[in-house]
């Protein structure tokens, strides 16, 4: 198993990996201060496993490197490890795609067990949002769907929405073109859509633009 671990403090990096080397002595670590560090090294190492990922990072934050490594990496599994308990950010982290959401607070043996979830192809989601009725009706209303957006992507619908290209979008907020699409590709997820247009009604009607 191998195993990426993007967190900007390096002792919660390096106890992360010692739980799971602890837990199988084949296990590979690899690790990233940050979500750009990242990217590059999941260029670098094609046959990772899955990444453990806090959303409070420098530069890029954690639920935007979500859309970014979904884009880059469909179907590898990724768990937020996190201090936030808001249910708001787990149903942030699940609309990015997201397959587990792993508090600090936890044990160690909770991460391992979202891990192993994830893994198979299933969802962990914390006990602290099962009862939360947001999360068990994320297809729900517009604002709803909406509140599952990042700030940076919320700005990317408004561009949408006045028919901005892609390329000139990645200008203005000095982003590559290719981290726009993703956003694009996470926007039309969270907000139920297929196209442009569908984005901007979508937004209008949750009051994001």
């Amino acid at each position: 198993m191998k195993i990426l671990i993007v967190d900007d403090h390096a002792i919660l990096r390096d106890g992360v990996e010692m739980l799971l080397r602890r837990g199988d002595d084949d296990t590979v670590v690899v690790q990233a201060s940050s979500a750009d560090d990242a990217v590059r090294l999941l260029d670098e190492h094609a046959d990772l496993d899955a990444i453990v990922l806090d959303l409070k990072l420098q530069g890029m934050d954690g639920l935007d490197a979500l859309a970014v490594f979904a884009t880059m990496r469909p179907g590898l599994p990724v768990i937020v490890l996190s201090s936030s308990e808001d249910p708001g950010a787990v149903r942030s982290a699940f609309a990015q795609g997201a397959m587990g959401y792993v508090p600090k607070s936890a044990s160690p043996r909770t991460l391992l067990s979202a891990i192993r979830i994830a893994l198979n192809g299933e969802r962990y989601v914390p006990p602290l949002v099962l009862d939360d009725p947001a999360l068990q009706h994320q297809d729900g209303a517009a604002a709803a769907r909406g509140s599952m957006l990042t700030q940076r992507q919320i700005e990317v619908l408004r561009y949408l929405a006045e028919g901005v290209p892609n390329k000139v979008i990645a200008d203005k907020l000095g982003l590559s073109e290719k981290t726009i699409k993703a956003h694009i590709t996470a926007i039309f997820k969270a907000l139920n859509v297929i196209n442009r247009t569908q984005a901007a009604a979508a937004g209008r009607k949750a009051g994001l633009i």
